[in-house]
């Protein structure tokens, strides 16, 4: 991170603590300059970057000052959820599927959408790398590395893990249709129908449909909100239930936002390599951090070959380009034997063309304002949901992605409270769709990955009207 990020974030963390108040002034420039040991520049830099995101206004010839219509952000959930301990049969495919359909239309605000705003990624850039691509396209590499991937792709992903400190070679990397693709390639490839898989308890509900859909039981494991899966709880669960598998987030869970340490992580692998039980790593939001660097995966800490690492583009560079990929270790065979046999190969172009962007540069340049933008917005969207929620709300405030975990007062029905926004185009994703046994029915996510402006605004306020209103 560098200085001026470093102080724009320890300010920002002063505001949303209360020590800097709505209408406070901060410190003059040549103050701080003088206390941090930084240049005009720098200081100047930080005030800039929290103006943009709506903390801090400047007023002309007096300096700057906390944004005076800034809100509270709501406290955060404090305790791990409390699934049963049982083996669950999964049926939720046609609730998402309901849900889902219903938030894509353009004029629905889209609260509950699991994607953020395309506007927000280099699109104009892919598409000249993407017609490159097909210009200069070799017709023998569209039978070149046809399962495995583009052999360039790779090598950038391979790449990245280095940068990030883990050491994936590309031969042990399969490019897919998406991440999504990834991670059912890697649990078909290490489950078989009637076995059990371990899933985090709220969990993303694409893992559910995937379990569902191979015939697979859920095994859900309490996880805390801010530190992730219960370790504990984990091993309980293996040893009664000898699942095959387990499919967790520990990089902005979804829907929690949740982010394991990275001494759990290392205990986490110790943990499943302890009983070889494979691990199902989806990893898709791990460049959206918003700190001063990198969280590793899990992954990181493998010496086995036993977690199967999965990512994508979609979030983080491309949406709707559909490239993803799996690290599986041991069993990239396998991984690499399903896609063979299901959809063959991702496109090749559109390989070709990612490949050639990353070569390029200017990646790391995109993530940072990416992240800069998605943090400002989180804010903004806490701090609203401090404002117009009922009291009793709680919410999380992960340390990156675009998603909020939305506790509202027992008694508030989001399934009903999603059917009621959606009458007035809001949409949101209620929390039963996150869970095998339908809990959570007083929880919601949200995203604040598209752009706050006052349509947003007015969305959350009669969000927030509507769950105060099922509570009277």
């Amino acid at each position: 991170m560098k200085r001026y990020e470093t102080l724009a974030a320890d300010i920002a963390s002063s505001i949303q603590s209360g020590l800097l108040r709505p209408g406070d002034r901060l410190p003059s420039v040549r103050h701080t300059c003088t206390s941090r040991g930084v240049s005009a520049s720098t200081v100047f830099q930080a005030y800039y970057l929290l103006e943009a995101r709506g903390l801090v206004q400047a007023r002309e010839r007096s300096g700057y000052y906390v944004n005076p219509s800034l809100r509270r952000a709501p406290p955060e959930p404090e305790l791990p959820s409390q699934p049963g301990d049982a083996a669950i049969a999964v049926d939720v495919s046609e609730r998402v599927f309901e849900v889902l359909q219903s938030s894509m239309a353009r004029q629905v605000v889209p609260l509950g959408s699991a994607f953020p705003s395309p506007l927000l990624y280099p699109l104009q850039r892919l598409g000249q790398c993407l017609a490159t691509s097909a210009r200069t396209l070799n017709p023998w590499s569209t039978v070149d590395d046809l399962t495995p991937g583009h052999a360039g792709l790779r090598r950038q992903i391979a790449l990245r893990y280095l940068a990030a400190g883990v050491a994936v070679p590309a031969e042990d990397i399969v490019i897919t249709n998406g991440a999504l693709e990834a991670l059912n390639l890697c649990l078909s490839a290490v489950t078989r129908p009637g076995d059990a898989v371990v899933v985090e308890s709220p969990t993303f509900y694409a893992a559910l449909q995937a379990l569902e859909r191979q015939g697979l039981q859920a095994i859900e494991v309490p996880t805390h909100p801010r530190e992730g899966i219960d370790l504990g709880a984990l091993e309980a669960a293996i040893v009664r239930h000898r699942p095959q598998a387990c499919w967790l987030m520990t990089n902005f869970q979804n829907p929690l936002g949740s982010l394991v340490p990275t001494a759990k992580k290392k205990a986490l692998v110790e943990l499943i390599t302890r009983y070889q039980l494979p691990l199902i790593e989806d990893d898709v939001y791990a460049e959206l951090y918003f700190g001063d660097q990198r969280p590793l995966p899990a992954k990181a800490f493998d010496t086995e070959g036993l977690v199967l690492h999965c990512s994508s583009f979609s979030k983080c560079l491309a949406p709707g380009y559909r490239i993803g990929w799996a690290a599986p270790g041991r069993f990239t065979r396998a991984v690499a034997r399903q896609k063979l046999t299901t959809t063959l190969s991702a496109s090749v172009p559109v390989q070709m063309a990612l490949a050639l962007y990353l070569e390029q540069g200017g990646f790391d340049k995109h993530l940072r304002k990416l992240r800069q933008t998605l943090a400002g917005q989180q804010a903004l969207f806490a701090e609203a949901v401090g404002h117009y929620f009922p009291a009793g709300t709680r919410a999380t405030r992960p340390e990156g992605g675009y998603l909020l975990w939305v506790e509202l007062p027992e008694g508030c029905d989001t399934l009903h409270l999603h059917r009621q926004a959606l009458a007035q185009h809001i949409s949101v994703a209620p929390g039963p769709i996150f869970s095998a046994s339908h809990a959570f029915s007083h929880c919601l996510r949200l995203n604040y990955g598209h752009a706050w402006n006052a349509r947003t605004e007015q969305a959350l306020a009669t969000l927030g009207q509507l769950a105060g209103t099922s509570l009277a």
